[in-house]
């Protein structure tokens, strides 16, 4: 058992570390839209359509990459991604029209992200901890994540100060190859499948005729919804009402930071409660908090208070929907699985990015775009709450319901 857990904590360090350095960096985006829309004269739909793509990309590609590192091991998945995400970053620095920024910040990035985030790397602690302890890990690998948010913020911010946002790009390719030999802590090595175990058709057939797996990826439609836009528009949105633009930094370093005490509570719950009724009750909250803080006067505390409430529900529904995903169908195929789940987080995630781009060009405004996620948090609220958390009948006892 020690050497069990010693295994586990291995990897455990370098999923964290991976989803550090990539979701840190990749949440810090938000903060080129202004420098780059005011170099190149563009509007802000431009770089929202090159994040949403990133974001579509990003969930098209994840159950393949998905897929692959449940059947060959994440390591070669990761290495790619993270090739791809240097490579994606290096190039957008270099990018001076709506194409090359489509194609570097969204095509190649997007795909860089499938292999280096959520779904693969849970996927290998998935596999890697006891089940009684795996929503737990995934919780601490999700929190990690959170934490490279709060800490790449003001440094992301700091390099556009010091470099300019092109060179501030080049450095933050040098810090997504570090993921390369980060690799070698992934101790992921699944067996060859059983006479008896599913392959991906079986499992994909499964999952397609049971409910709660829909019900699942259609509210993290609107968890991708409602990050997406809050971390490519927030900052604009806080300019646009007068607040100095340190405030809208400050405000998305407080969802990262707060974010990290979330998805280690959430993963916590999650082993002692309903994971699906965690989830209605944390979709209620957003929908109160984003009421709050639409609909009451704004301070640069009051926006401060946003991004500490909103952080602590931030990405608490990563490792509550992955491992609801992973009690109803098990662990094997979780990567892919997980992947589809998480295609739809990444619909959302395209829709919210554009989305805000397209309306504020149009009416001069983001009012729409809250009315919209306020309403989405009571659909995914609704659409979670029936959801039962039970393993499918391949994997019950014999005998039990």
């Amino acid at each position: 058992m020690t050497s069990v857990w010693r295994t586990s904590g291995w990897v455990l360090l370098g999923a964290s570390l991976i989803l550090a350095l990539s979701l840190g960096i990749r949440h810090g985006f938000g903060l080129f839209l202004a420098p780059m829309s005011s170099e190149f004269g563009w509007g802000r739909e431009v770089f929202a359509f090159a994040i949403a793509l990133q974001n579509l990309i990003w969930g098209l590609a994840q159950p393949f990459t998905g897929a692959l590192a449940d059947r060959f091991g994440a390591a070669k998945t990761v290495i790619v991604g993270g090739v791809l995400y240097t490579l994606g970053l290096v190039l957008m620095g270099f990018s001076d029209s709506a194409l090359s920024l489509s194609l570097s910040a969204g095509l190649l990035i997007g795909i860089g992200l499938s292999g280096t985030s959520f779904s693969v790397i849970l996927g290998v602690v998935g596999r890697a901890v006891p089940m009684e302890k795996r929503s737990m890990a995934m919780g601490i690998a999700a929190a990690a994540g959170s934490f490279g948010q709060f800490a790449m913020l003001p440094g992301t911010l700091g390099l556009i100060s010091w470099l300019g946002w092109s060179s501030a790009l080049l450095a933050l390719g040098l810090l997504v190859a570090l993921i390369v030999p980060l690799v070698g802590l992934l101790k992921d090595n699944p067996p060859p499948p059983q006479a008896h175990e599913q392959g991906l058709v079986e499992a994909l057939r499964e999952a397609a005729g049971h409910s709660g797996f829909w019900l699942l990826a259609l509210g993290f439609f609107v968890c991708g919804f409602q990050v997406v836009f809050i971390g490519v528009h927030l900052p604009a949105y806080l300019v646009d009402q007068h607040l100095p633009a340190s405030v809208g930094t400050t405000v998305l370093a407080l969802v990262g930071l707060f974010n990290v005490f979330g998805t280690y509570i959430a993963g916590w719950l999650g082993g002692r409660h309903s994971k699906p009724k965690l989830l209605t009750a944390l979709y209620l909250l957003r929908g109160v908090v984003i009421v709050a803080f639409v609909y009451s006067p704004l301070t640069i505390w009051s926006a401060y208070a946003f991004g500490m409430a909103m952080g602590l529900l931030w990405l608490s529904t990563v490792p509550l929907t992955n491992g609801t995903v992973a009690t109803l169908f098990g662990v094997r195929n979780l990567s892919m699985l997980g992947g589809i789940v998480f295609l739809f987080h990444q619909l959302g995630a395209f829709l919210g990015g554009w989305l805000g781009g397209y309306l504020y060009d149009h009416t001069g405004s983001y009012e729409l775009v809250w009315q919209i996620s306020i309403f989405l948090s009571l659909a995914a609220a609704v659409l979670n709450w029936p959801v039962r958390e039970q393993p499918v009948a391949r994997l019950r006892p014999v005998g039990a319901a």
